[in-house]
């Protein structure tokens, strides 16, 4: 039977289809490293309460980077250049969600309201990142050769969302209520078709390296659409509601290697 599950024991299981995910997941996580590292960089002094957990952000994505880099390197392989249509956070970049990298590129203090816009465009990505390293966690969280790198980068995923919701709250209350709901809005339309996009490219670049027949393809097709379908409908709203995380603080302390990370290399 056709699952998620079984979908990525195929990918898994090819080292061209694996070495694909991985580069794919590696890109991705140094981007958002970059990004966040530049607006740690950049906060404005009325915020400047923000950046070491801007930072910390950042230094968790480079870490997810490595993790993933080193994954290949266990097998012997190396990345393999990133296919356009599968850029994740350049397609997003480029329909103007979050801040663009020219203004991050510049030597100049952002705005509360880049801030603001900054910590939307988060806590619609991190919700999807974290749902999805949700499910990887709950199929391969005991798998010999990613289990523990999944299980580790879930936990750090969960808690960029909580830190995104509790500083989109304190954001609202100091008055930026509006703005906040308007840009969570925008930002989770926008997200959502080029989630599918994405996803219905990675699909065809793994179903051209498994050799998938017509119909494998046709039926993730399907639940591709139909997913972005169930957001379009409402599904959206899961990612601009805010609520106070359970976890407060969640990104307060300083980046530091787990125990565990070299053990991946």
């Amino acid at each position: 039977m056709l699952s998620a599950k079984s979908v990525f024991q195929e990918i898994l299981g090819n080292d061209e289809s694996f070495r694909l995910f991985c580069s794919i997941a590696a890109s991705g996580e140094a981007q958002g490293g970059w990004e966040n590292g530049r607006i740690a960089a950049l906060v404005p002094d009325s915020r400047r309460d923000l950046a070491p957990k801007i930072a910390r952000h950042g230094a968790d994505e480079d870490k997810h980077g490595r993790i993933f880099n080193a994954l290949l390197r266990k097998r012997g392989l190396e990345p393999v250049e990133v296919p356009r249509a599968t850029d994740y956070t350049m397609l997003l970049e480029a329909r103007g969600v979050g801040l663009a990298h020219e203004k991050l590129r510049r030597d100049e203090p952002l705005t509360e309201h880049d801030i603001v816009i900054y910590l939307a465009h988060s806590r619609v990505t991190e919700q999807r990142a974290a749902a999805q390293m949700a499910m990887l966690r709950g199929c391969f969280g005991d798998h010999p050769e990613v289990g523990r790198a999944v299980t580790m980068i879930a936990k750090d995923e969960e808690n960029h969302l909580a830190y995104c919701h509790e500083e989109l709250l304190r954001l609202a209350a100091a008055g930026y209520g509006r703005t906040i709901q308007r840009a969570l809005r925008e930002c989770a339309l926008v997200e959502m078709e080029v989630h599918r996009c994405v996803s219905l490219a990675v699909m065809t670049h793994m179903g051209r390296i498994l050799g998938w027949p017509k119909r494998t393809s046709a039926v993730l097709t399907a639940g591709i659409k139909a997913g972005y379908g169930y957001e379009r409908l409402g599904g959206w709203r899961r990612m601009v509601t805010l609520r106070m995380p359970e976890r407060r603080d969640a990104l307060g302390g300083a980046e530091t290697a787990t125990p565990e990370e070299p053990e991946f290399a």
